[in-house]
């Protein structure tokens, strides 16, 4: 038998240690060629490192969440062939990246199948009355269920006449309340755990994007309202005519040819800032990050030179990128790069936010929800859809009155949709 070792790869751009993640395997396992043995994090990406070998793990080079160097022992494999010691870097694929510190996406959820209504006679120590029965019990009966938190007509009482005794109250809870009362007994009972949950991996970089962001940049942000009453009526007109052939049309693919054609006028807004070099990059391609919520946090894919999209070609990008980024799929490529950020919590975006800012870009652009109110428009009350753009700028770099008036032109293209197709 001989002993394959596998040490940390060099994953490129420079990068001289990674932080451990995730273990797949423990000692012990048996492990076949191409499995996934640990995950491991860099400041830009998530890395699978698979195995080049078939056998045995015979030890582990590290725990979750120690930052390991570039060379360093990964893992030891023990393998079939001769007793000599192997070594290897293992090749690593991109699984997901990190994303910038922003307010997050809308994850939809729906709710739990309601639980079955417990039979009216059953063998245990429930049983289901109607809820204007009063059972049997005596006053210290029921204080204590009163106590545990426990609904006293859903406890089989074991006493006379179905009599609910104290041992009735201590007999149920001891069967876990496996019915639709559970969550009703334990919202009254007291708790006194603790839960540990240590951050490594994606949390951690994203907690330190945010941490850096916050440090670094001089934020300020800028709340406008926008009527997005005739915008909606164009998106539901273009909806109904091309969207069976075209697709359907968010919000957003309007939101980013507004971004486009107002940038024209504040390019300055569409910039990197290296403050260490002190160096400014204004950028003539408009690449949009779109804040995307996934299961292992917030990710922000780039809809690349959106100044060069239709409203279509900018929805499919939009909708490919946020599926990709979602199911792990999106490259490193896809998931950087990006000079101006959009963010949006969909129909849960609340009234205002403060976005953090995805450095080294200065400028991000956050989306409330939409809502119907009374307003004013030339001396009637009518109501009109409105919503809140809440956006944040690097203060370092941009000042207030630029940071306002080009939100204002934003609005302007908003409110007049037709002026975002005229050249």
């Amino acid at each position: 038998m001989g002993t394959h070792v596998i040490k940390m790869p060099d994953i490129g751009e420079g990068i001289a240690e990674v932080e451990l993640s995730q273990w797949h395997v423990k000692v012990g396992d048996l492990v076949v060629e191409d499995q996934v043995l640990a995950d491991v994090m860099t400041d830009k990406a998530m890395v699978d490192i698979p195995s080049p070998v078939h056998g045995k793990v015979i030890a582990l080079g590290g725990q979750p969440g120690e930052v390991m160097a570039v060379g360093s022992v990964l893992i030891s494999i023990e393998v079939e062939g001769a007793g000599n010691l192997k070594e290897s870097a293992a090749p690593a694929a991109v699984k997901e990246t990190p994303v910038a510190p922003k307010v997050e996406a809308v994850v939809e959820s729906k709710p739990a199948p309601a639980a079955p209504r417990p039979a009216a006679v059953c063998q245990g120590p429930m049983v289901a009355r109607e809820a204007d029965e009063r059972p049997l019990a005596s006053p210290a009966v029921r204080k204590h269920a009163l106590d545990l938190g426990i609904q006293l007509r859903l406890v089989r009482g074991s006493g006379p006449a179905g009599r609910v005794l104290h041992e009735d109250l201590e007999s149920y809870l001891a069967q876990g309340q496996s019915n639709a009362s559970a969550p009703v007994a334990a919202a009254y009972a007291q708790r006194n755990d603790e839960e540990q949950i240590q951050v490594i991996g994606m949390r951690r970089k994203i907690a330190q994007r945010m941490q850096d962001a916050t440090q670094r940049a001089a934020h300020f942000s800028y709340v406008e309202e926008i009527d997005v009453t005739a915008i909606e009526e164009l998106r539901a007109h273009l909806n109904e005519k091309h969207g069976a052939s075209r697709g359907k049309l968010t919000l957003l693919p309007f939101l980013v040819r507004a971004l486009v054609v107002a940038l024209r006028d504040f390019p300055q807004m569409n910039a990197r800032y290296d403050d260490e070099a002190q160096v400014i990059t204004r950028l003539g391609a408009v690449h949009v990050g779109v804040a995307t919520q996934s299961d292992v946090g917030l990710m922000v894919p780039v809809v690349r030179h959106a100044e060069t999209r239709s409203l279509w070609d900018s929805a499919t990008e939009i909708s490919r990128l946020a599926n990709a980024a979602r199911n792990g799929k999106a490259s490193r490529d896809e998931l950087s790069g990006s000079t101006i950020t959009l963010t949006s919590l969909g129909a849960l975006g609340g009234i205002v936010s403060t976005p953090v800012l995805n450095l080294p870009e200065v400028a991000i652009v956050g989306v409330n929800k939409i809502v119907e109110r009374p307003m004013v428009v030339k001396g009637q009350v009518v109501i009109r859809k409105m919503m809140n753009l809440s956006s944040s700028f690097d203060h370092r770099v941009v000042d207030g009155m630029d940071a306002a008036l080009f939100i204002q032109a934003i609005r302007g293209l908003i409110e007049q949709p037709a002026t975002l197709f005229v050249e």
